[in-house]
């Protein structure tokens, strides 16, 4: 029996009764992600802790604990919270396309004095939120298609619109893929779905040629053909395909990847460190890695499966494409199958951003799990 089931309702709501509904389990699994990342940041820096492993390992340390506060949450305030977060996160969007920060010809930062902070991060939780709760309120045949659409469509679209223009491609994409797995997995008409992947065919194409930046049509044209230009737009994706090919099956040993050693590889801290993983580990150690990324999304699936919520449901399952999305887009990319777009590997990358989207992301979901069995209503009875 569960400790929900063994206590009394008035009981469920202790600190100490939730933390026994926590997945400890799936907490240990993160850390072994977050551990590994650490091994190989210490590994490229040259057997040191600075300047990655030690800042990579002290975040995730601080943002697990986010997490695990976050999980004690009652999830009434989650729902309570979802518009409002999302608002904040389209306000800060507008804010940077006003008077954001430019670096390396991108304007995606705030400076707030003491840090500097990337709204999108923030967009990628609020538009999990905000589409979980406005399809908690209606019903399965208006999800299907009706005039309804309009609202997630336009909830997505926005933001999407709003970090492409600054640009960030790679963020827009994880924004605009998530929005539309919830909208897919909260009942729509296949049909629709089907009509959909058809104007994408066309649409997609089109956007390339006539709505891109012309280094993100070079990133993509580049992508299919690296060895045009191995020196140049070609190097990223020629450097990591050599390192991955030359770890074979056990790789060259740990520390000793001459491509990350040797700083043939770029950006190996970050965008490209499973590249490193691969010529110090090899392929088994590639598989081992990518095991625990599927254990992780297997048991945050399984989390959005036993929530009795919709909003629970839709919220821990859009946390997890997130996550799966971040796994598959930068593993295509370290590879060559899909175009450099600048989306690290989660918890593996250094990078504190990404990891406060991710752990706060699994905050929401252990959430989810430890109020598995309540009912969120968007009546009366909701925390509003």
């Amino acid at each position: 029996m569960t400790v929900s089931a063994l206590t009394r309702p008035g009981e469920r709501d202790r600190p100490v009764v939730k933390l026994g509904e926590i997945d400890w389990v799936f907490c240990l699994f993160l850390s072994l992600i977050a551990g590994a990342g650490g091994l190989m940041l210490f590994s490229i820096a040259g057997s040191s802790f600075t300047p990655w492993a030690a800042p990579h390992l002290a975040r995730f340390g601080l943002f697990f604990v986010v997490m695990i506060v976050l999980a004690l949450v009652d999830l009434r305030v989650w729902f309570a919270m979802a518009y409002p977060i999302y608002a904040v996160g389209l306000l800060l969007l507008v804010a940077v396309d006003l008077v954001g920060d430019i670096s390396m010809g991108a304007q995606r930062w705030l400076d707030l004095g003491v840090v500097r902070l990337q709204p999108s991060e923030i967009m990628k939780v609020g538009i999990v939120l905000a589409l979980a709760r406005f399809y908690h309120g209606i019903s399965s045949e208006a999800a299907r298609f009706s005039w309804w659409l309009a609202i997630p469509a336009a909830l997505i679209l926005v933001p999407v619109m709003l970090v492409a223009k600054q640009p960030d491609l790679g963020t827009a994409m994880l924004i605009l893929l998530t929005g539309v797995a919830i909208v897919v997995l909260a009942g729509l008409s296949w049909k629709v779905i089907a009509a959909g992947i058809g104007g994408a065919i066309v649409a997609i194409p089109l956007a390339v040629m006539f709505v891109l930046h012309d280094y993100q049509r070079q990133r993509i044209l580049t992508f299919m053909n690296p060895e045009s230009d191995p020196s140049g737009s070609g190097y990223h994706i020629m450097q990591s395909m050599i390192a991955l090919g030359s770890g074979g099956l056990f790789g060259k040993g740990y520390g000793l990847g001459s491509q990350s050693q040797l700083n043939f590889l770029p950006e190996k801290q970050t965008d490209f460190i499973f590249a490193t993983l691969a010529e110090e580990f090899g392929f088994l150690g590639c598989v081992a890695v990518l095991a625990l990324y599927a254990a992780v999304i297997f048991m945050a699936l399984r989390t959005a499966y036993v929530a009795h919520s919709h909003f629970g449901r839709l919220a821990a399952a859009g946390v997890t494409v997130t996550f799966a999305l971040y796994v598959l887009i930068n593993g295509a990319m370290v590879m060559g199958m899909a175009p450099v777009v600048g989306v690290p590997m989660p918890l593996l990358s250094y990078g504190g951003t990404v990891m406060m989207t991710v752990m706060i992301g699994f905050g929401l979901m252990l959430c989810v799990r430890v109020n598995r069995y309540s009912e969120v209503t968007s009546g009366k009875g909701a925390l509003l």
